[in-house]
C-alpha cells in the first residue's frame, strides 16, 4: 500500500469553497482502479491549510491510472485553482 500526501495551501478565504468543490471531486478519485481511501484534514491553527492523504494499492495506480485519466482532468478543473503555491505531492510506503 502507498500513501500519497500533499499539504494544500489555499488562497486566503477560499477554504469553504475548496471543501464544496472537493465534495464534487471526491467521486473522480474514488473511481480509479487501485484507490483505497482518502482523508482531507482541515488545519486548526491555519484554516487555509489542508492535508490530503490518499491510500493507493500501487504508486502506478496514482501516477499513471489517476494522473493520466479523464477523471484527473476534472479533478484539476475543480481544485487546482485554489492552491497557492501548488503543493508538493509525496508518496510513502
Amino acid at each position: 500500500m502507498i500513501l500519497e500526501m500533499a499539504e494544500l495551501c489555499i488562497r486566503s478565504g477560499q477554504s469553504q469553497a475548496l471543501e464544496e468543490q472537493f465534495r464534487k471531486a471526491r467521486p473522480r478519485i474514488a473511481s480509479i482502479k487501485g484507490y483505497c481511501s482518502h482523508e482531507l484534514k482541515i488545519g486548526i491553527e491555519k484554516k487555509d491549510r489542508f492535508l490530503l492523504l490518499v491510500h493507493w494499492e500501487t504508486l502506478e495506480d496514482d501516477e499513471i491510472g489517476f494522473r493520466q485519466s479523464d477523471q484527473y482532468q476534472e479533478w484539476k478543473r475543480l481544485l487546482h485553482h485554489f492552491y497557492e503555491p501548488f503543493p508538493e505531492v509525496l508518496h510513502y510506503q
